[in-house]
């Protein structure tokens, strides 16, 4: 449970280390076959900022914790990049797609954090 939460903390580092924005860490670990323990959700302006997050990400986990995503999906489009950590699932949005999927709806008992953008 505290390797999650360190995850989740790397996670976020990389998302904000490159302007990534609306974060929102969903706890699913009480609910009954959640396919993780957590999803991280965010979003960037921009496919280039999309893929700069998802980058950063990567960087992050992989020089502190070693651990590199066992799979990445839409790096190349970058309206929606999902990197799974097994234990979290990160998606990296553009607002529009975001908007559409609405994700953190989808998993409504689970426990929502937002943080605040920096600036």
């Amino acid at each position: 449970m505290e390797e999650t939460k360190k995850l989740v903390e790397l996670i976020t580092k990389g998302i904000q280390d490159k302007k990534g924005h609306g974060i929102v860490i969903a706890d699913l670990s009480e609910i009954d076959g959640a396919i993780c323990r957590n999803f991280v959700i965010c979003q960037g302006n921009s496919p280039a900022q999309v893929e700069a997050i998802a980058e950063s990400i990567g960087d992050y986990v992989r020089e502190t914790i070693g651990e590199k995503p066992v799979s990445c999906v839409g790096l190349g489009n970058n309206q929606w990049v999902a990197l799974d950590f097994v234990d979290v699932l990160v998606h990296i949005f553009l607002p529009e797609t975001r908007t559409f999927y609405d994700l953190e709806h989808l998993w409504a008992d689970a426990k929502l954090t937002h943080l605040e953008d920096i600036e």
